[in-house]
Formats: structure tokens, sequence, C-alpha cells
């Protein structure tokens, strides 16, 4: 992640955590949609050893060392990490927060890790078949990947709304503004995802478009369009080979 970008987190840090509202009991995937508590991707974390990718304020990491993990986060935010921080004292939970790349894990060891959490981080990533790789080497054989990133229709969709003609297909990096920042975010397709998690050796048994949940209060981002088409895509894939 370069350099301005996480200057460009680190200065929308406070108003992301404010606007975002997330809980320290169960790791979100996305606004609006079922909860890792929900949706057991990563199945029963006691005992285990979990990484948490875009970890942020450590929310997801807290919740994953309130369910009995060890829980590892990283991001490459000074100012997320150091709210983490409080946040993990004012929860009395160990985290190891560390700040860096995405695929920087040379820290881990090969096959020590029994689960990757990662929501809604890899869409501003560039290099993702890189960080594929490097959480593939600190997996166990079979261990899972979870994550969440935009639905690939989603900006499609968005378009459409506003009298465009997006191409599904275009994969020009985009521009997503909050107040005075802005932040890149990289498009891709359900294939460019399949591929190069195949490719990185992983087996993908889910995709997951998560309806909003019914009759539930509505999160800051909330518009009525996520409930009808979907806003946040969820996948699971397990480590295979060595």
């Amino acid at each position: 992640m370069p350099s301005d970008e996480a200057s460009t987190w680190d200065a929308l840090s406070s108003g992301y955590q404010a606007a975002a509202q997330l809980p320290t009991d169960v790791a979100v995937y996305g606004p609006d949609i079922p909860t890792e508590g929900d949706l057991r991707l990563l199945g029963d974390v006691k005992g285990r050893r979990i990484l948490d990718l875009g970890c942020g304020a450590a929310q997801a990491s807290i919740a994953f060392a309130k369910a009995g993990a060890t829980a590892i986060g990283v991001d490459f935010s000074a100012q997320q990490l150091a709210l983490g921080r409080q946040l993990c004292e004012r929860e009395e939970v160990r985290v190891e927060l560390r700040q860096g790349d995405l695929a920087d894990l040379a820290f881990l060891r090969a096959d020590s890790i029994d689960g990757v959490f990662a929501a809604n981080a890899f869409d501003y990533i560039r290099d993702l078949a890189r960080v594929f790789r490097q959480v593939h080497r600190v997996l166990k054989v079979g261990a899972p990947l979870a994550f969440s990133v935009s639905h690939p229709f989603w900006a499609v969709a968005t378009g459409l709304r506003a009298g465009g003609l997006p191409s599904y297909f275009d994969r020009t990096p985009a521009v997503e503004r909050h107040a005075d920042a802005a932040l890149t975010v990289f498009p891709r397709t359900f294939s460019d995802l399949y591929t190069a998690l195949v490719r990185a050796s992983y087996r993908v048994d889910a995709f997951i478009e998560p309806e909003p949940v019914p009759h539930a209060p509505r999160g800051s981002s909330w518009e009525p369009t996520m409930a009808a088409i979907p806003y946040t895509l969820v996948v699971r894939a397990r480590k295979e080979g060595s």
C-alpha cells in the first residue's frame, strides 16, 4: 500500500470509526449483512491463531480474542492502529498489532496460522495476488482465508443508476472520495478473484452474496438500492498444498 494511501487512512480514521461504529464482540464483513457469528466461515476460533488483515482499529481482532483466539492484526495506518490499541486496553484483551503492508508477513512462520480474516481491505490493494501468496505461506494446510470485498456488480449498478453505462470488465482504478480525501480502489470481476485464488493454490468453497439482515437497524452507509443489489461479496478459500 503506497504511503500516501496510508496517510489518507490516517486522516480518515477518526471520522470513519465514528461513522462505522463497528462492534467488538463479533467480526463484521460489511454493513447491514450477516456477521462472522452468523456465517461461521472461520469456524470455532478458540485456541487458534487468527490473522486479521486490514484490521483498522482492531474490532474484529478483539472479537476473535474474546472468543479465545490468539489474534494478530495488520494494518498500514498508524492512526487506525493507535485507536485499536486504545480499544484493546478498554476491552481488556491482548491483540498483537503490527503496522505494515498486508503482504509483508515475514514476521510470521510458514504454516503457523489457523485462519485469516479480511473485511473490505482487499479493494484497496493493487497486487492482490501477492497478498494471496503471502497468506498461503503462513496458513496451515486446509485452513481458511475468509474475506469480503465490494461486490463486482455494485459499481455497475450504481453507475447505471446515475445515468451512465459502466462496463463490468473495466478494471481501471477508481477514486473513492471521502470529504477532502481520496482512496484508490481496484475493481475486479468474479473470475479475477477466483483465478487469483486458484493460481495461489487455494480451493474456493464459498462465494456468498449476503442479503441485508431483515428488520435490523441500518448503518450510516445504507441506501435503498442495497435491498435489491448485493453490495458486498464474501469469499472463503482454503489453502491447498504446502
